[in-house]
């Protein structure tokens, strides 16, 4: 399915704009999703908390070992804080 990547939408007396089924659905966007948008170069930005965490998880990865649990690592630091408490 191709998706136009720009189309054109009035801002509605309550400053309420539709966003397009296709682009929802291109971009993972359903019913109740929580939605983060970003003023960047004068511009709005609207992505999804899934995207924003998922982009995050990413650069994170870049700099973690291969084979390294984080949250075995953060596990083992806190009981380690609490053995010290």
């Amino acid at each position: 399915m191709t998706v136009n990547t720009e189309t054109r939408r009035r801002v509605n007396e309550n400053g309420r704009v539709v966003i397009p089924a296709s682009f929802r659905k291109a971009l993972g966007i359903n019913i109740g999703d929580e939605v983060v948008l970003r003023m960047e170069d004068d511009e709005l930005r609207i992505t999804t908390v899934k995207r924003r965490v998922a982009r995050a998880q990413r650069l994170v990865r870049k700099h973690v070992k291969r084979g390294t649990s984080l949250v075995d690592e953060l596990i083992a630091e806190r009981r380690e804080a609490a053995r010290n408490e």
